[in-house]
């Protein structure tokens, strides 16, 4: 009997303790004081970012708003196909980094996107390791497209010069840095400020392949040209997303984005929305009611909070057919949590 008495005590206290720490737990979250006001974020400075540009061989794009220092990687080396015909890189086949300061400012983020050919991952992987850079994820992007191409997001924390330099040291045996990579297909009057004609004999523009304005509408939003494509770049405004202490916005990847190739009777299009877990399954209908393929679901980041998802979407048609289905998945974004039909879901 008397076994019996101390188990019993035992399971009580267990319980007791449980609910202690339970309860400490509530209390410590009620005092955990609020996020830092949104754009609060140090500005990187000039030397910062002389620094970074030296590192990594090229001059970068610095937002202001954003605080945020960004390095585009395209993989100019690559000739892409999806489902046989080809496509420009601009469409979806270029990486990039960017470095801005932790909140307090006492550091520094990196975070990337690194287009890899597969026999490429492991390398890279184990190259980024060696430099004391972490990997968030490896995934695809695309279906059908040939070369077979994976995506791997690379994160480190530190100074910006510091960041700048393990990532040049990562890429520096690989297609990615700026010095291995064939230069870019020179800038037109058009992607500067989408209203200069080409040159005579020069490829036509996204300006030109695209209604521009008819698009604008129907998404709510102004793109930007970038060669052959019309991509627009839309970030979370509604939320605030931090990442070891670091405000994630959409020059640091948080966005949601559509890149348009082809032409405005017969377009692909790809893209990303980055959503909240609730709002993982109203985006995926959204996209197949307007015949949009998803092609990924998954995470980007590590550790940030609130927790963030992605997803990859492909389709093919009228221009202004896709980007109705675009807007129909932003439509979804930043509604509330308690939305029809999931009294019922059982986790």
């Amino acid at each position: 009997m008397s076994h019996f008495i101390s188990r019993r005590d035992a399971l009580r206290s267990t319980a007791l303790l449980s609910a202690t720490s339970l309860l400490g737990l509530d209390a410590a979250s009620a005092a955990t004081p609020a996020q830092p006001p949104k754009g609060n974020t140090p500005a990187l400075t000039t030397a910062e970012i002389a620094s970074i540009e030296a590192a990594l061989g090229k001059k970068g794009t610095y937002v202001e708003a954003q605080a945020t220092h960004s390095t585009a990687l395209p993989r100019n080396d690559l000739k892409m196909k999806i489902k046989g015909e080809p496509v420009p890189i601009p469409f979806g086949f270029g990486g990039w980094a960017a470095i801005k300061h932790t909140l307090d400012g006492k550091s520094a983020m990196l975070m990337s996107d690194t287009v890899l050919l597969q026999e490429e991952v492991a390398p890279l992987m184990s190259a980024a390791l060696a430099n004391g850079l972490e990997i968030g994820a490896v995934h695809n992007h695309f279906f059908y497209e040939e070369p077979r191409i994976f995506y791997m997001h690379i994160h480190g924390m530190g100074s910006p010069a510091e960041l700048a330099r393990k990532f040049a040291a990562t890429l520096k045996d690989s297609k990615l840095l700026p010095a291995n990579q064939p230069p870019s297909p020179p800038a037109s009057g058009a992607q500067a400020g989408n209203t200069a004609t080409p040159a005579a004999g020069a490829a036509a523009t996204g300006k030109e392949l695209f209604d521009l304005p008819a698009l604008d509408k129907i998404t709510g939003y102004q793109g930007t040209v970038n060669g052959p494509t019309y991509k627009y770049t839309v970030g979370r405004d509604d939320l605030q997303v931090v990442m070891m202490n670091t405000e994630m916005t959409a020059a640091i990847g948080l966005n949601s984005w559509a890149s348009f190739a082809g032409k405005q009777a017969d377009a692909h299009i790809a893209g990303d929305i980055a959503m909240l877990e609730h709002e993982v399954n109203p985006v995926i209908k959204a996209l197949r009611a307007h015949n949009l393929e998803v092609v990924a679901v998954h995470n980007h980041m590590l550790f940030d909070q609130p927790r963030m998802m992605f997803l990859h979407y492909y389709g093919r048609g009228p221009a202004a057919q896709l980007a109705t289905g675009f807007r129909a998945a932003l439509d979804q974004l930043g509604k509330s949590q308690h939305t029809p039909g999931m009294e019922g879901m059982k986790h």
